[in-house]
């Protein structure tokens, strides 16, 4: 014989046991309202009076975001929703049904219930996301992924639970069961353990963050990371685009991550000028005389000419023919010159990798690479400061003799057609004849 609850203890002593109605459905229908009034009431207590003091509660110790993300998430209406669903199932006895029929009503509401709870708790593991998302440590670490696991979790064992009640059996058993279908489950959640384990090694070597920007062509990546989840990465792209990364592939394949650029302070410049092979030459007395006028070329040129001349002196007689002798050229002051205005601008790190360099000559000119670091690593002020170098670079040229090197087009051709066609033939007139004698000629021509 089971033990009464309070409610049926209740309702066997107060006045409606003595005005209970005769007939069966009469009786149910009054208990089923009993229980509705009842359970509205639990209801109302549950998400007005225990929500507000929950609320309150927090506010209180100075938690105020808890109590935001709470309501948020639905966490109190859950639990709401939940105690009169259990209300009614421990009072199902006031139905004057039949035990295998009221057994089975109960189950179901208490299931029902049981769902309801597990709502609240992935509330709240979702109130724990939002509240670590607006702290500090969230834009080095994400725990989104960890969090995900647990609601799979949590559903896992909500469902096991909720069958197990249905058919009322043990728990136990079901997990029994599971063991003979591991393999389909292993293959079933391969890309979660695998996202997991991924997850995991990322988060603990500090492989990728919120916010870093990485390229990864092979899956069209190129942008900031915007979120990380157990089982995709989302990084938006330059163009605005979201690209939906596996978290597994980042872990098992390679991609560039431009953090430690930003971290290091410095971003680096690398780009070529190619010059001209055809404006290569010496430079003459008169030339250095002139370019010593630049504060930037004086001491490189005054300690370059000391040096030529002590070698050409020890060469003895064979210093007196020119190609015997070493001589400065344009294309070495220019890249002397590009060297050490590079070393006077401020918005370049001076203490990391600086030089100009000739790299192997083809058939688009002479390449001089230009290798430093600016000291701002925003793409729009390191654009301007990259700027301002080659403009400046590219202007200083014709000041050696030097030319940039470029591809002829279309109009290029068309003038040198032009220039050709303008000049005489030869055993023509004289430009000096007299219009009229050339047009006599052309008459006689036609």
């Amino acid at each position: 014989m089971q033990e009464e609850t309070m409610i049926e203890q209740w309702v066997g002593e107060s006045w409606i046991a003595h005005n209970m109605p005769d007939t069966l459905w009469a009786q149910i229908v009054l208990g089923v309202g009993v229980l509705l009034v009842l359970s509205i009431v639990t209801g109302w207590i549950a998400s007005r009076v225990l929500s507000r003091l929950a609320q309150r509660t927090l506010d209180a110790v100075g938690r105020e975001d808890w109590a935001r993300a709470l309501s948020r998430r639905r966490v109190f209406r859950s639990i709401s929703y939940a105690v009169p669903l259990l209300f009614i199932m421990a009072n199902i006895g006031l139905l004057p049904i039949a035990d295998p029929y009221l057994s089975f009503v109960g189950r179901i509401f208490l299931v029902a219930g049981i769902v309801f709870l597990f709502m609240a708790l992935n509330g709240l593991l979702a109130a724990w996301q939002d509240i670590y998302d607006a702290s500090r440590r969230a834009q080095t670490r994400s725990i989104k992924g960890y969090l995900e696991l647990g609601k799979i979790v949590l559903w896992a064992v909500c469902l096991i639970l909720a069958i197990s009640i249905l058919v009322n059996r043990s728990p136990l058993l079901m997990l029994s069961g599971l063991g003979a279908l591991s393999a389909v489950l292993l293959l079933v959640f391969k890309d979660t353990l695998l996202s997991l384990v991924a997850s995991t090694q990322m988060t603990s070597n500090d492989m990728l963050r919120i916010g870093d920007w990485i390229e990864m062509p092979q899956a069209g990546a190129d942008g900031f990371v915007i979120d990380i989840a157990l089982h995709t990465v989302k990084v938006q792209n330059w163009d605005k685009t979201v690209t939906t990364v596996p978290t597994y592939k980042l872990f098992s394949e390679s991609y560039r991550n431009w953090r430690y650029m930003f971290e290091s302070g410095g971003r680096r410049i690398k780009r070529t000028l190619r010059i001209d092979a055809s404006t290569v030459r010496f430079l003459t007395e008169e030339e250095i005389a002139g370019l010593s006028r630049f504060a930037l070329l004086k001491d490189y040129l005054d300690g370059k000419q000391r040096e030529l001349e002590e070698t050409n002196k020890s060469m003895g007689e064979l210093a007196g023919l020119q190609s015997n002798r070493r001589r400065l050229t344009n294309i070495g002051t220019f890249r002397a010159y590009a060297l050490a205005y590079l070393k006077r601008q401020r918005e370049l790190h001076q203490d990391m990798l600086m030089i100009v360099r000739m790299m192997e000559p083809d058939a688009q000119g002479i390449p001089i690479e230009v290798y430093c670091f600016a000291n701002n690593t925003a793409w729009v002020e390191y654009e301007r400061i990259q700027g301002d170098i080659f403009d400046h670079l590219l202007a200083i040229l014709p000041e050696l003799s030097l030319r940039l090197y470029q591809a002829p087009s279309g109009a290029d051709f068309a003038r040198a057609w032009d220039a050709g066609q303008a000049q005489p033939a030869p055993g023509a007139m004289s430009a000096q004849a007299p219009p009229d004698t050339v047009r006599a000629e052309h008459a006689a021509v036609r």
